[in-house]
């Protein structure tokens, strides 16, 4: 569309010579068929099916074995060495680990082994995560024993078999998740939730295994006031031998994971620190053979059979219980995975992630093991270490496989042994810190299923909060541009008299419309003298909103629209509306609202919106008689003395933002008004 517009150097607009400029005119889309058609599902159909045709034969592979990304892209020269070393690292930290988690959870230490076997081959070949080190884990083992405790005793054979039938409910629901793409779920639950319970879990797990320590039994809970009352109680049978052994073996640890972390020469210390301290506990346990700290014990030497689990009869008591896992389980391993394969370089489809996950649990569950999932610690050592496959983790279970059939008689021998999260919440989020106070108290005194349920309640009642009262910024014109931003980022950027523009960042829905209108009344009695331009008017006569950022809107939220424009319509307001985009402006055709507001009021921009509310505020105050304007106030001989005309004034001058400055009348109300000159 060509316009034309006069120069804004001679104030005689009619005397000058005009050019043209270019309107970008706004695109209705056509409502002659619904988006719900038939034509458009079997468009969506052909679509995919013409997708499908289009993948090559490495394409079909790697959609069902994942591990086949990587290896047909192998670089022997520059991947092998690294892989080796990286696996040779984490294998020997997953042996002691395994066996202290699976101890950890009450089952035999045994079981941690063949939980670090099977599901590491499994998941090199379906899972898409080159450098996630899966395996048993705190977290996951602590859920375990604090589910199972309740149900039966783990000297019980039940409490094993319940345990490994865990692991396949896990499997299953992982798998389902995947194949159904509900991966999307889980980004409900906020990273400080995760951080609260881990915290707190943290502190339970320390406290579960100060019995190692001290030379007494100590009440197994979830919850800390029994574990601390329970300690307190029996410190009468404290024995010193266990204690020195233990804390001698757990600064062996913390010295070697602090020169790991410190030092980047001396980063295979981090990982050795589990081997050697197990090497240091069982030399002195088989020379001194001290009869006051307990030992592991006979660890069955061999592979794992092949069996079905058993106890399927319980299967439905566990279904909260497999829940909760593979939600903990999921979030440890795919928010790792993701990052570790940003830091890497590749793509990582959540989705597959979760079936690779699924997988590697059920096969694992076929061979003794418990719930698996993604290590952070080992993971993180895995990826330090140089890790560039899954070839990796393949030696991860070559390492267990050699452990389990040839180092078990040694392992007899062995003895039995974050509030910077909280500071760095505090400042980037109140929110999130009251977040992770409410997850990490009530899973410290209410115990892990309830400090679990509680955090993902109230992370989801924060998301419905947020959605409720989705954030709404009244802009302002950065001056110099045709640029419209929000004035309280930008202070700097000045408003027109009668004009509020309203940028609404959120889809608008039932929940969230009652919310907008109540803004919207705000916004429209709010006054800000120093930061308004153009001829003075004492209140408003257009609202603008920008719908950019809008992706969607109900039917709810559309009649809401209907009533504010009539409300406006009542008080002589002007509604318009800049840049919706394709799905809203169909949704508002269908439902008549661009009839009822008018095409004639919506923008591609905001710019487009302000200039043609600014021409009509211009014949508002240039003609001093509108029934928007009529009040009963008239100037005296003085003021009319004073006051300047319309026509002494360009529009460029009233544009560019000059106070109690009235807009030529002989203007085209769809002109685009002119920057001001640049002063030298």
């Amino acid at each position: 569309m060509e316009l034309t517009y006069a120069s804004s150097s001679i104030p005689n607009l009619t005397a000058m010579p005009h050019r043209s400029i270019k309107i970008i005119p706004l695109e209705h889309p056509s409502t002659s068929t619904p988006s719900s058609s038939p034509s458009q599902l079997s468009a969506a159909v052909s679509k995919w099916t013409a997708r499908m045709k289009q993948k090559t034969r490495d394409e079909w592979i790697e959609m069902f074995v994942p591990c086949y990304r990587w290896m047909r892209i192998y670089n022997w020269s520059e991947y092998l060495q690294a892989d080796l070393m990286a696996g040779v690292t984490v294998g020997v930290m997953l042996v002691p680990q395994s066996m202290s988690y699976a101890k950890l959870a009450g089952l035999h230490p045994i079981y941690g082994l063949y939980s670090g076997f099977v599901p590491i081959f499994v998941y090199a070949i379906f899972g898409s995560s080159r450098q996630l080190a899966i395996g048993p884990v705190a977290l996951v083992s602590l859920l375990v024993s604090n589910v199972l405790g309740s149900i039966v005793d783990p000297s019980d054979d039940m409490y094993t078999e319940l345990a490994i039938l865990l692991a396949l409910m896990v499997g299953i629901m992982e798998c389902i998740m995947g194949l159904l793409r509900l991966g999307w779920l889980i980004r409900f639950i906020s990273h400080s939730v995760i951080s609260g319970f881990t915290t707190s879990s943290a502190i339970v797990i320390a406290l579960s295994q100060a019995k190692y320590f001290l030379g007494y039994d100590v009440d197994g809970s979830s919850k800390i006031i029994p574990v601390v009352t329970s300690i307190i109680n029996g410190f009468d049978k404290f024995l010193w031998q266990p204690f020195i052994m233990g804390s001698f073996i757990l600064a062996i640890l913390l010295i070697m994971k602090h020169l790991g972390k410190t030092r980047k020469n001396m980063r295979f210390l981090r990982a050795a620190g589990p081997l050697t301290a197990v090497v240091v506990g069982t030399t002195f346990a088989k020379i001194f053979h001290p009869s006051s700290i307990s030992l592991v014990g006979n660890i069955p030497q061999g592979l794992p059979e092949f069996s079905i689990p058993k106890g399927l009869g319980h299967a439905k008591s566990l279904i909260p219980t497999a829940m909760l896992i593979t939600g903990v389980a999921i979030l440890e391993s795919v928010g790792i995975a993701k990052a570790l394969a940003a830091k890497n370089g590749y793509e990582l489809d959540s989705n597959q992630e979760l079936f690779g996950l699924g997988v590697a649990n059920i096969l694992g569950s076929m061979f003794s093991a418990y719930p698996t999932t993604g290590s952070f610690s080992r993971s993180a050592v895995n990826h330090e270490s140089g890790a560039k496959t899954g070839l990796s983790g393949i030696l991860m279970g070559i390492i267990m496989c050699c452990a389990l059939l040839f180092m078990t008689p040694i392992f007899e021998y062995i003895p039995q042994v974050d509030y910077d999260e909280a500071i760095f919440l505090w400042r980037v989020d109140k929110k999130d810190f009251l977040l992770w106070t409410i997850t990490s108290l009530t899973t410290l005194f209410l115990g892990i299923e309830i400090g679990v349920l509680v955090g993902v309640g109230f992370s989801l009642a924060f998301v419905i909060h947020e959605s409720a009262n989705p954030h709404i910024a009244v802009l302002g014109r950065l001056p110099g541009t045709t640029v419209y931003r929000n004035i309280r980022q930008y202070p700097e950027a000045y408003r027109y008299s009668g004009i509020v523009v309203v940028r609404i960042d959120a889809p608008i829905y039932f929940a969230n419309i009652s919310y907008i209108k109540d803004r919207l009344r705000e916004y429209e009695l709010e006054i800000d003298e120093p930061t308004r331009r153009g001829p003075e008017l004492e209140r408003v006569y257009f609202v603008i909103l920008e719908m950019a950022p809008v992706t969607y809107i109900d039917s709810s939220a559309i009649q809401a629209l209907k009533d504010l424009y009539i409300e406006y319509k009542s008080r002589n307001i002007q509604l318009a509306i800049s840049n919706p985009n394709r799905d809203v402006l169909l949704s508002l055709t269908r439902s008549s609202v661009v009839d009822l507001i008018g095409k004639e009021w919506y923008f591609v921009r905001v710019h487009d919106a302000v200039q043609t509310c600014l021409q009509h505020v211009q014949s508002l105050s240039a003609s001093g008689k509108s029934p928007e304007l009529e009040s009963d106030y008239r100037p005296n001989l003085f003021q009319r003395v004073l006051k300047p005309r319309a026509e002494d004034f360009t529009t460029s001058e009233l544009e560019s933002g000059y106070k109690h400055v009235p807009i030529s009348k002989e203007t085209n109300p769809n002109l685009e008004p002119l920057l001001p000159p640049r002063k030298f």
